[in-house]
């Protein structure tokens, strides 16, 4: 099995709904984002997939969260079920990246999302075997 990495991060503010202290008030992270893809079979110039296309899909996801309000994007408006936390941050980028991968013809397969809000806290999200 090979295993590809690809790291960015973003700029963005938040604050979580139904909790006590002092992160329900509006603050940001420069967000931290890992995502490991896996796959068995190399391609004809010994890749599993161009990091360039990985960069690629990862940012096209990234750029939709950067510099924004977080709690103001519809995945997590105004819903404690969908709080903007580390861990509801890691299975949007996620499940956004597995759409976009089911919909090619890519053999790599997301194996995780990593989110960190900073270096010493970080939320990963994988599915289930």
């Amino acid at each position: 099995m090979y295993e590809l990495t690809v790291r960015t991060r973003f700029a963005a503010a938040h604050s979580l709904m139904n909790y006590d202290g002092p992160c329900a008030r509006l603050h940001g992270h420069t967000w931290q984002v890992e995502v490991v893809f896996q796959g068995h079979q190399l391609d004809q110039r010994g890749m599993l997939v161009d990091f360039k296309e990985l960069k690629s899909s990862v940012k096209d996801v990234i750029d939709e969260l950067d510099h924004q309000n977080l709690n103001m994007l519809e995945p997590f408006k105004q819903n404690s079920e969908n709080n903007p936390t580390a861990e509801n941050l890691a299975r949007y980028i996620f499940n956004s990246l597995k759409t976009k991968f089911t919909n090619s013809l890519m053999e790599a397969k997301i194996a995780v999302v990593r989110v960190g809000e900073s270096p010493e806290a970080s939320a990963a999200y994988r599915e289930e075997d």
